[in-house]
């Protein structure tokens, strides 16, 4: 489990420190305060290296990947420094056991610097990634097509698509909440996804299978989840963290609920996740549903501009009430006011 991600002079970032809870981190703020690029980060740092991998080879792995997943211009690695950076780049996770891991780049650079040769939790699995885009529907061939061409998609979406087709885990295997969470999806879905392998997935309903991109995209998102339950590439207490950028996207807000309340049953196992959101329901169901009683701890963590210098700058807290700014429940409030006045009348007066 992360405990504390620093970062200096990174993209949108001249220097941000979150402390993270074990448990669940929302991550809220307006468009370009760096809330994807957070989540990409922390996720760069978790890698599988073979224990008997140089240094060398560990650079040139992590350069890659780092590369893959932001995608910086003619491809180098120095055009992700934070603009007007004088110093180094400085990437630094503190995992909860005391490990760490660090790297680092400047404006010379065409490799990262890597102080921890491993770059992941040595208590944990690697962590996992679930981007905005819903990748059901595309996922036959995709893989190959990734890592044979330049494609105009990130490493998290190649990442993904391998984690969704590996074969099912053992079911002695599998945690409780997950086993209750897939069962959940399967029933609000009215049925489910099965996946043959090389990216072919199809959703079966009483027996009789349909091709999965006539399916809901809402619904092909929840399959996602329910199958990173079922491979074991999530499994609470074990696997690492959860990264998932917006999962509001494609999603009816009817749906919204079940999500929310599968996260926190998979937090309350032992599963640390960190996710984005621009969605006033999603953000506010978190609020409704935490329950102290039952260890819940969710810290929201509020990304802004300060107004003097521009920089991002982020605000952390474990009470809904205490977020500054809350841009989510700020303009919530100002549609209800606008409604107010609408029905008196008033509007645009």
């Amino acid at each position: 489990m992360i405990k504390q991600f620093e970062l200096k002079n990174f993209t949108a970032f001249h220097k941000l420190t979150l402390d993270l809870s074990p448990k669940i981190n929302i991550i809220i703020g307006e468009n370009s305060t760096g809330k994807t690029h957070l989540l990409k980060a922390a996720y760069a740092l978790h890698n599988k290296v073979k224990p008997d991998a140089d240094s060398d080879d560990v650079q040139k792995l992590l350069t890659t990947k780092f590369l893959r997943l932001f995608l910086p211009i003619d491809e180098k690695v120095w055009k992700l420094r934070h603009q007007g950076a004088v110093d180094e780049t400085y990437l630094l996770i503190h995992w909860l056991n005391g490990q760490k891991a660090a790297i680092s780049f400047n404006v010379n650079s065409k490799l990262l610097m890597v102080e921890n040769r491993h770059g992941k939790d040595p208590q944990n699995t690697d962590a996992t990634f679930i981007p905005t885009k819903e990748v059901i529907s595309f996922m036959e061939g995709f893989n190959s097509l990734y890592e044979m061409f330049e494609v105009s998609f990130d490493q998290t979406y190649h990442d993904i698509c391998v984690l969704l087709d590996l074969p099912k885990a053992r079911p002695e295997i599998l945690h409780k909440k997950s086993k209750w969470a897939m069962k959940e999806i399967e029933n609000i879905c009215g049925g489910r996804f099965i996946f043959y392998g090389g990216g072919r997935v199809t959703f079966k309903k009483d027996n009789v299978e349909y091709s999965a991109n006539v399916i809901a995209e809402g619904f092909r998102k929840l399959g996602v989840l329910s199958r990173l339950l079922e491979t074991s590439a999530i499994n609470p207490g074990i696997s690492g963290p959860l990264f998932w950028d917006e999962p509001e996207s494609g999603l009816n807000p009817m749906l919204m609920e079940l999500i929310v309340n599968i996260l926190l049953e998979l937090s309350r196992a032992g599963q640390q996740i960190i996710l984005t959101t621009h969605d006033y329901i999603l953000l506010k169901w978190f609020d409704i549903l935490m329950d102290r009683d039952k260890g819940d701890q969710i810290r929201f963590h509020s990304l802004f501009r300060d107004g003097s210098t521009s920089e991002v700058k982020a605000s952390s807290t474990d009470n809904y009430l205490e977020i500054e700014p809350n841009s989510l429940d700020e303009t919530f409030g100002l549609l209800v006011e606008h409604e107010l006045r609408r029905d008196m009348g008033d509007i645009g007066k």
